[in-house]
């Protein structure tokens, strides 16, 4: 059932954005950027932007929405919350007002055995704290205020407009290139063939591998961007929650890997990359557990 609506979310996002995105580009009057003579590059190079950052903005737009559709979130009302929900609610306010937030996020709870917390939103104004049961069930206190801190300080950042600017530099230029690369090497097989001009078909089959290729280095550029971040929320979490409880929060999620077996049950808060090492770590969103504390224990010194 989750299987399904994550599968409904994600055509029904590519189908908004593939409209919404056609609806601008002939707005705007955007050329078609192959022409008898060559590229337009301008053309191409407004396609690319529009494409590029489009995608990456209506994704973050409806970002809060997606959340709270594909995990389940059920968002708590501060007008009636009780206990250990008003508990939550009283403690990431507390948290965002000290960060300078002005208007206070979201938030909300969603069932899952995996410890997990996240922040969305398009602004800071606008943003979601949600966290998982499983999270709420085998943190403490102190801890779970550091996982919180932690969420606040991405909030407080900017950091997902930020990642949503990079993404979309990131799209643009993979987009750009390989439609210049695709360009380049069609007409070379097309003069080897001794054809009219390069197949329009064999243009875009190779757009298609060279994006995906291009797409690889590209989420290595944005992976050691989020990495950066997450070093960031980290400082911003130890200045929101107290060094103490960034340290005991980081430093319990690395006593769950260690005796949870990941491939049966997630330990995913603040989207732990695991232990990744060789390749696989340049597509890391976040750095290694060890080194994140290490650096907050060398802050406090």
């Amino acid at each position: 059932m989750a299987m399904g609506k994550r599968v409904f979310l994600f055509l029904g996002v590519n189908i908004l954005v593939v409209v919404t995105l056609s609806v601008l580009t002939r707005m705007l009057g955007i050329q078609p950027y192959l022409t008898a003579q060559g590229i337009n590059y301008e053309s191409l190079a407004f396609f690319c932007l529009v494409w590029g950052f489009g995608g990456a903005f209506i994704s973050l737009g409806i970002s809060r929405i997606m959340a709270k559709f594909a995990m389940g979130v059920k968002v708590i009302d501060p007008a009636t919350a009780r206990g250990a929900e008003m508990e939550l609610v009283q403690t990431v306010h507390r948290m965002a007002k000290g960060a300078g937030i002005s208007k206070m996020p979201e938030v909300g709870i969603y069932q899952s055995p995996e410890v997990n917390a996240f922040a969305t939103g398009p602004t800071k104004n606008r943003a979601l704290v949600a966290v998982s049961t499983g999270l709420l069930q085998r943190m403490n206190r102190n801890e779970l205020e550091g996982v919180l801190g932690h969420e606040v300080a991405h909030i407080a950042n900017g950091d997902m407009v930020t990642m949503t600017l990079v993404q979309g530099v990131i799209n643009a230029f993979v987009m750009f290139l390989a439609r210049i690369i695709a360009f380049a090497v069609s007409n070379f097989i097309a003069r080897g063939n001794d054809d009219e001009g390069p197949s329009p078909i064999v243009h875009m089959l190779i757009v298609v591998v060279l994006e995906i290729l291009l797409s690889f280095l590209g989420a290595i550029v944005v992976s050691w961007f989020s990495r950066l971040r997450e070093y960031r929320a980290d400082a911003g979490g130890a200045a929101i929650a107290g060094r103490g409880n960034m340290v005991a929060a980081l430093k319990s999620l690395q006593r769950m890997t260690e005796l949870v077996d990941t491939s049966h049950q997630s330990v995913a808060t603040l989207k732990i990359s695991g232990k990744h090492g060789g390749l696989m770590a340049l597509f890391s969103s976040h750095p290694p557990l060890e080194e994140r504390i290490k650096r907050l224990e060398q802050y406090a010194r």
